[in-house]
C-alpha cells in the first residue's frame, strides 16, 4: 500500500476517478430502481387499482393528482399525454416522444463519466507507468554500478500504476455496461405503459356503445381515432 500512495500525482489521479466512478455507482443505484421511475402507486391508478385510482375513467383531475403525489419520468410522461389529448393521436405520440428522448437522457446521467473513466484510467496508469521508468532507465544507463535493487523496486512502483488505472477501469466498465441495460429496459416498460394509455384513450369510445364519459371525451378529444 505505501509503494502505491508514493507513486506520484499519477496515483492520486487515479484514485480520485474510483472515487468518482463509486459516487455515480452509488447515485445511479438509488436513482434507476424502478419505484423511483415508475411508482406502484402510479401504476395502480393507471390500471385502475389502487387507492390512487380514479373513482371513474373520466376523472381526469384525479389522475393528474396521482402524477403529483408520484414525481417520477413515468408521472411526467402521462401528463404529456393528458396534455395534448385534445390534439390528434400522431400529434400526441410526437409530443411523447420528444418528452421521452428527454426522461431517457435523464436516467443515463451520469453514465457518460463512467464511460469516460473506462477510457482514461487505463491510459493514466500506462502514462505513469512510462514517467517513473523514464527517470529510472536515465540512471542507470548514466551509471553502470547503480543499485539494481533501487531500480526494480522505482520500476515495480512505477508498474503500480498501470494496475491500479485497470482497477479502477474494470468495476466502472462493469457498471456503464449494467446502466446501459437497466436504462434500456425501463425505457420499454415506459413505452409499453403510455402505449397502453394512449390506446385506451383514444380507442375507449368504440369499446361500449352507451358508456359513460371517459377520459378523452372529457378533454374534448372523444371524436379522436388513430
Amino acid at each position: 500500500m505505501r509503494s502505491i500512495l508514493d507513486g506520484g500525482p499519477f496515483v492520486w489521479l487515479l484514485l480520485a476517478l474510483s472515487v468518482t466512478a463509486l459516487t455515480v455507482v452509488l447515485e445511479r443505484l438509488w436513482s434507476l430502481r424502478r419505484d423511483r421511475v415508475m411508482p406502484r402507486p402510479l401504476l395502480d391508478a393507471l390500471s385502475g387499482d389502487g387507492p390512487l385510482a380514479p373513482a371513474g375513467s373520466g376523472d381526469l383531475a384525479r389522475l393528474r393528482g396521482a402524477c403529483a403525489a408520484q414525481p417520477s419520468p413515468l408521472a411526467r410522461l402521462v401528463v404529456s399525454v393528458l396534455d395534448h389529448l385534445p390534439w390528434p393521436k400522431p400529434e400526441n405520440v410526437a409530443a411523447l416522444e420528444v418528452r421521452a428522448r428527454q426522461e431517457i437522457a435523464g436516467l443515463e446521467r451520469g453514465l457518460v463519466v463512467l464511460e469516460v473513466i473506462v477510457g482514461i484510467a487505463p491510459l493514466l496508469g500506462l502514462v505513469g507507468t512510462i514517467y517513473g521508468i523514464i527517470p529510472l532507465l536515465g540512471d542507470f544507463g548514466s551509471n553502470l554500478q547503480a543499485d539494481n535493487a533501487f531500480i526494480a523496486k522505482g520500476m515495480s512502483v512505477a508498474l503500480y500504476k498501470t494496475v491500479l488505472g485497470l482497477l479502477v477501469a474494470m468495476p466502472s466498465l462493469a457498471a456503464w455496461s449494467f446502466f446501459t441495460k437497466r436504462v434500456e429496459l425501463l425505457g420499454l416498460e415506459l413505452e409499453a405503459v403510455c402505449d397502453a394509455l394512449l390506446r385506451r384513450h383514444y380507442l375507449r369510445p368504440a369499446a361500449a356503445p352507451g358508456e359513460g364519459s371517459n377520459l378523452t371525451a372529457s378533454s374534448g378529444a372523444g371524436g379522436a381515432r388513430p
